[in-house]
């Protein structure tokens, strides 16, 4: 790196592209840090989120102090091989490092490749770009990327051929090209490197945080219109996710149903997200199960009106069968609701004594934590103290800290003392879990009901 660049700002890009198949949690993290780097006094730092123009303005608000936009031209779809080709020549160092790499060279061009940088980040005098969903570019820049998870090796009948085909391509190119590898657990850095044959210090764990505390806390009036708009119960248990079949929803209702057929208790569920194809197999199994009148399916909410379902809900329901990263289990912790979720190793590890487990294979067991947490008060307020105990780990300003300290270190800038001590935390963390995730909850150990 010449002088002159040393002497000016760092400017890093942040992949905000936005990608209707991440209308969930991985799609959520441009805006997460948006908010989390806005929040840094300190440092000289320059932040620029790629996005297409006209497709901004769910980071806007989020975006103060030295974070700003960086505007890029949405595909029109993929040109023919020689066009990429001449493409790459117009960025500097792409094409070498294209030549350079064996993989790339022997793979023939197919709608699903990984496309190459249109130029517009290496123009812009980026240092350094973050890739923060699935989905990224070839460039001669350093990089980070954040594939989250692996799903499509442990669920492939969730994918289709060709989706199977594009992550797998998209996934390895990435990890090949990137300077680091950014995980939201000790377990997803465990499965890529175990998957990929990644070198373990290649892989950083950085963990998520709640997109609620972005927002601000709803007003009792808020509360309200959201109870008269949605026509809420008055005891309710929530579950926030996607229609995808990973999210379990089928498992969930089976629960109700044995709740109500073995126990004689009818526990309203109530349901927001994108509803995508499988939904209607969803609405088929509650009618099946003359569930209707006990389920409600809201679709896809305001933040605010998201926020006023946690604090109106008795407790959140989590049952998925994979994740890399429980968002809604953060965003439980900091509204202040109990919660039961899948005993998925990410999960445990991310909420530690501050949540009640199941086997999310298991609707029986599933029923058995909603009746403990439907009914146990004593269980309840239990679990919110342990879980606001843990939300200060999960912050956007702490995932900005961490995040700034790599780039720094990837771009051969000084580090500072807080640097010194965030890189080797969190490259030495595997071996010290305990530093980020307690001990699972036993009601045999903590005395609970």
């Amino acid at each position: 790196m010449s002088t002159d660049q040393h002497l000016r700002p760092l400017r890093i890009c942040i992949d905000a592209r936005w990608n209707p198949h991440y209308t969930g949690g991985a799609g959520l993290v441009p805006v997460g840090l948006a908010s989390g780097f806005s929040q840094l006094a300190d440092g000289d730092e320059e932040f620029y989120f790629l996005a297409y123009p006209g497709k901004d303005e769910h980071l806007r608000p989020c975006l103060r102090n030295r974070c700003r936009i960086l505007y890029c031209s949405e595909p029109a779809g993929p040109p023919p091989d020689p066009m990429w080709k001449r493409a790459a020549r117009r960025v500097p160092g792409l094409h070498r490092a294209w030549r350079a790499s064996r993989r790339w060279r022997s793979v023939p061009y197919v709608p699903t490749d990984v496309p190459y940088s249109d130029g517009t980040v290496e123009s812009a005098g980026m240092d350094l770009i973050h890739f923060t969903q699935q989905d990224g570019f070839l460039t001669a820049l350093p990089s980070i990327y954040q594939p989250h998870d692996l799903q499509h090796l442990h669920f492939p009948e969730f994918f289709t051929a060709a989706e199977y085909a594009q992550r797998e391509k998209t996934y390895r190119t990435c990890c090949a090209q990137s300077s680091m590898i950014a995980m939201m657990t000790h377990w997803g850095k465990r499965d890529l490197v175990q998957h990929y044959g990644i070198a373990e210090d290649k892989v950083c764990v950085v963990p998520g945080a709640p997109m609620l505390s972005i927002y601000p806390p709803p007003r009792p009036e808020d509360l309200d219109v959201a109870r008269q708009k949605f026509a809420l119960p008055n005891r309710f248990v929530f579950f926030p996710a996607q229609t995808w079949a990973h999210k379990n929803h089928i498992r969930l209702l089976d629960a109700l149903a044995l709740l109500r057929n073995r126990d004689g208790l009818r526990v309203p569920l109530v349901c927001t997200g994108f509803q995508n194809s499988f939904f209607s197999r969803i609405r088929e199994h509650a009618a099946k199960l003359e569930l209707d009148s006990q389920v409600q399916f809201l679709g896809f909410i305001t933040p605010l009106e998201l926020h006023c379902l946690y604090s109106l809900c008795s407790c959140l329901v989590f049952p998925s069968l994979f994740e890399g990263w429980g968002l809604p289990i953060s965003e439980a912790f900091v509204a202040g609701t109990p919660v039961a979720c899948s005993s998925l190793d990410p999960l445990v590890e991310q909420a530690g004594d501050a949540a009640l487990f199941f086997d999310p294979h298991d609707a029986a067991q599933i029923a058995d934590a909603i009746r403990r947490l439907w009914l146990d008060i004593l269980l309840r307020d239990t679990l919110v103290a342990r879980g606001k105990r843990r939300a200060p780990n999960f912050t956007w300003e702490r995932a900005a800290r961490i995040f700034r300290s790599h780039y720094r270190r990837l771009t051969n800038r000084p580090l500072s003392e807080e640097d010194d001590l965030l890189i080797p935390h969190m490259l030495h963390l595997p071996q010290n879990r305990r530093s980020i995730a307690d001990p699972p909850l036993s009601p045999q150990r903590d005395g609970l009901p």
